[in-house]
């Protein structure tokens, strides 16, 4: 998937240059960023480096390329962006990364003028590497955006996952390949998974099959990689993929110069983490997810609350709870095997989120050395700030996507568009999902819901989704429908959460975090009645959230609904349970894990 930036207007005051260690001052009014690790960040350069260890990178306008950039900093070698049509002529190897719509990132390619550029590069044999949507536009064209025709470098054309087949679409997460020639780029690939997310794909047919590298499976083989001499491009992401994906990317560097490849010392730190896994296919995902708030002190935490209430009632003050640095904990969930990382600024329904710069920081901060997905929440909605200045939803998500996130997490808004669409049945093009989601792609959407129960004695008296419940209700009640909520669970609406996960599909979110008040902090073990009544209602993928207390309450998940994911906070926070435990246990069970 890939698309285009619409070129958002930038930040009204950007902050200051800061460096990435010790504490840090406020950037403006508001909470303060600390981080008490010391500096792993790497020079861009290596000893003795010179022009040939120059990367260009083709940003045309995409969502998150910063991954990209970190990736290329952190294993020593030289970054330059490409200004101008000159500069795809002149490099040495040139990287592609693409997000979001085909027919978006086309028209912003002919609007650069880079067509015959990037034809002429790629059919040159000079190094390069496309990724995502940079395979894609590789082909005659797709059927994605009405049907485009793409740059007619390789046979055939791209077309969207065959939805009739059961499985959720977009494809997210981490899967295996199944390698058709011998390669350097894959030298080290060890059974391995990389981390894709994407909608459409590419098949293997007799004309493209010079071509071929790799392809994967979900619900049918697909393309995951191709290769002629040093022209490479990968449907996965290599910069999100951890250590595989690094040394995949330090392959690329080398496999031209003479040298053999090698892990990068990055790499090498990490390479006993996640290697085999179980099985092939598409893993089921462990999500860490990092609340985050300011407390009284004015410092941004990572806090954890019971049914929203984050508050100590423990201590005299009644302070926020704090678990700990949001930079740090990140990557600490990274070394220790997390699939994704998630951030939900919990207060950012409140304020202008453009305003809270330090929150922005954070993000940026993490992206530095967590190389798996990195997901952001809190107030992704329009807003016009203190001098009148109106913000789209979209403005705000680019900057979330500059600063390093590669999904963002809409919530209360969703609900008010989903409402709204439920009431007359069309699409206005104008709500924070569907902006977000044309331009950047239905992958990049993440609508987070907020539930609880409401107990019924008679589900034909209830105009909402009921379900048997697990528990009776205060006065016996064996039914409950589950009421969304808005301002962090503070206030009921009249939608239930399968027909918001319903609504907020047909405009164009492309995954659900499916949250439950009832079972929050309370760690017996996820509300499976109600992650089964909305995976079971959308064909999109399904996290779900709240009440993890134990390694079998996430196999129990993965058994009895069709959840895609699944995400804990306090129990990691806390130590209480390790990743590498759930993840173990997963693989016991027989569960595709990433291990």
């Amino acid at each position: 998937m890939a698309g285009v930036c619409p070129g958002a207007t930038g930040m009204a005051h950007a902050p200051a240059a800061l460096h990435l260690t010790g504490c840090f001052e406020p950037l403006a009014p508001g909470p303060r960023v600390r981080s008490k690790r010391k500096s792993h960040v790497v020079t861009c350069s290596r000893a003795g480096s010179s022009a040939s260890d120059d990367v260009y990178l083709l940003d045309y306008g995409a969502g998150n390329v910063r991954s990209v950039r970190n990736a290329v900093k952190r294993l020593g070698y030289n970054l330059k962006e490409v200004q101008n049509v000159e500069d795809i002529s002149a490099a040495s190897r040139l990287i592609f990364p693409g997000v979001g719509a085909y027919g978006q990132a086309m028209d912003r390619l002919k609007h650069l003028g880079y067509i015959d550029a990037l034809k002429e590069y790629i059919q040159s044999g000079k190094p390069f590497l496309g990724i995502c949507l940079g395979l894609q536009l590789m082909f005659e064209g797709s059927t994605e955006s009405g049907g485009v025709e793409g740059l007619g470098i390789v046979s055939g054309a791209v077309a969207e996952f065959d939805r009739r087949k059961g499985l959720p679409v977009p494809h997210i997460g981490w899967n295996s390949l199944q390698e058709r020639q011998g390669s350097k780029l894959l030298a080290a690939n060890k059974g391995q998974r990389f981390y894709f997310v994407h909608s459409y794909r590419a098949t293997a047919s007799e004309q493209n099959k010079d071509w071929l590298l790799a392809e994967s499976h979900y619900g049918e083989m697909f393309i995951s990689a191709l290769q002629k001499g040093d022209t490479y491009a990968t449907q996965f992401h290599p910069e999100k993929s951890g250590a595989a994906g690094l040394t995949l990317l330090k392959n690329f560097f080398e496999s031209y110069t003479g040298e053999e490849p090698h892990p990068a010392p990055v790499v090498s730190q990490l390479q006993q983490q996640h290697v085999n896994g179980t099985s092939q296919g598409l893993a089921k995902r462990v999500i860490a997810c990092l609340d985050v708030r300011a407390n009284d002190a004015g410092d941004l935490v990572v806090t954890k609350g019971d049914q929203y209430d984050v508050r100590d009632k423990g201590t005299a003050a009644n302070d926020v709870r704090n678990l700990g640095l949001p930079v740090d904990l990140a990557g600490r969930y990274f070394i220790e095997g997390a699939d994704e990382v998630t951030f939900l600024n919990i207060t950012g329904f409140r304020d202008f989120p453009l305003g809270d710069l330090p929150m922005l920081e954070v993000v940026r901060q993490a992206s530095e050395g967590v190389f798996v997905p990195l997901t952001v929440g809190g107030g992704i909605r329009e807003f016009t700030d203190a001098d009148g200045k109106h913000w789209s939803a979209l403005e705000v998500a680019s900057e979330y996507f500059r600063s390093g996130a590669d999904k963002v997490s809409i919530g209360g808004d969703a609900v008010l568009a989903a409402e709204e669409y439920r009431k007359t049945g069309k699409k206005t093009g104008s709500s924070s999902i569907e902006q977000i989601s044309w331009h950047y792609g239905a992958q990049a959407v993440v609508v987070s819901i907020d539930p609880r129960r409401v107990y019924v004695a008679d589900p034909a008296q209830c105009s909402h989704h009921t379900v048997k419940a697990k528990q009776a209700g205060p006065n016996g009640e064996e039914f409950c429908w589950y009421q969304c909520t808005v301002k962090g669970g503070r206030e009921g609406r009249d939608i239930d959460a399968v027909e918001l996960a319903q609504a907020v599909e047909a405009l164009g979110a492309g995954e659900i975090l499916l949250n439950s008040i009832d079972a929050d902090g309370a760690c017996s073990g996820f509300d499976l009645e109600l992650i089964r009544a909305v995976s079971d209602a959308v064909t999109i993928p399904v996290i779900a959230s709240s009440g993890a207390g134990s390694p079998e309450h996430f196999s129990q998940v993965f058994d009895s609904t069709r959840a895609s994911a699944a995400l804990a906070a306090g129990i990691f926070h806390r130590q209480e349970v390790a990743i590498s435990d759930v993840k173990d246990h997963m693989a016991a069970a027989g569960l595709p894990t990433r291990t």
